[in-house]
């Protein structure tokens, strides 16, 4: 009983902390650096990118100074917004899928985005984090598709791979979102510079003003 009140404790501390962030100090976001082979550093300009947007476009204070973050370092409780992307393998031991536990439900938010080929690496991989919880997919006419700009149609398709509709699945717990996994729609890739897809502006003003949408309902949350 002792041991179970003194996490609660922790825990509390941890979302006051989060809290703290939100509300009186720039806001920090940053990468998940995982182990088991995938590459966990595609899209090297993409969250760059995203926060160069938002902090122009929609008014948030975020520290243009992006790191990377292990599953099983405490610096992970620094990063309200952790992203993490690939196309392989992907690989938590029992440590890390506790500590990545723990910063979710201190208040963590930990953003999948498949660049092709994650899903059926990191399903069961959060399994480890969360056994009790499965991915849902998230409808339409949900905030995170609402605001600032409205999505009416789920996310934005970036690239074409499987002929796939995109989709937006998250884990919820308690009633709280404390991860979402975008797939089928290489995000990411829209938020890269321009040279490296190629892709038309229209495109990567799509993919930023979701991220935008995203990173907005993690820090009002």
């Amino acid at each position: 009983m002792k041991m179970k009140k003194l996490l609660l404790v922790i825990l509390f501390s941890f979302s006051l902390s989060f809290s703290f962030f939100a509300s009186a100090q720039q806001l920090n976001i940053a990468l998940l650096k995982y182990r088991g082979g995938g590459d966990w550093y595609g899209n090297p300009t993409s969250l760059p990118n995203l926060v160069r947007f938002c902090n122009q476009e929609i008014g948030t204070d975020i520290n243009p100074n992006v790191p990377t973050v292990e599953p099983s370092s405490p610096d992970l409780f620094n990063y309200p917004y952790v992203y993490m992307t690939g196309h392989g393998n992907v690989v938590f031991d029992a440590a890390e899928a506790q500590n990545l536990r723990n910063y979710m439900l201190a208040g963590g938010f930990l953003h999948i985005d498949d660049n092709y080929g994650i899903r059926q690496y990191i399903e069961p991989q959060m399994k480890k984090v969360f056994p009790e919880l499965d991915f849902v997919e998230l409808p339409y006419s949900h905030e995170i598709f609402q605001k600032p700009y409205p999505f009416p149609n789920g996310l934005p398709k970036i690239h074409e791979h499987d002929n796939k509709p995109p989709q937006l699945f998250a884990l919820i717990y308690e009633g709280r979102i404390v991860c979402i996994f975008t797939y089928e729609c290489d995000l990411g890739d829209g938020w890269e510079d321009q040279r490296v897809h190629h892709d038309s502006q229209e495109t990567r003003e799509k993919a930023l003003k979701m991220g935008a949408n995203i990173l907005r309902y993690v820090f009002t949350k």
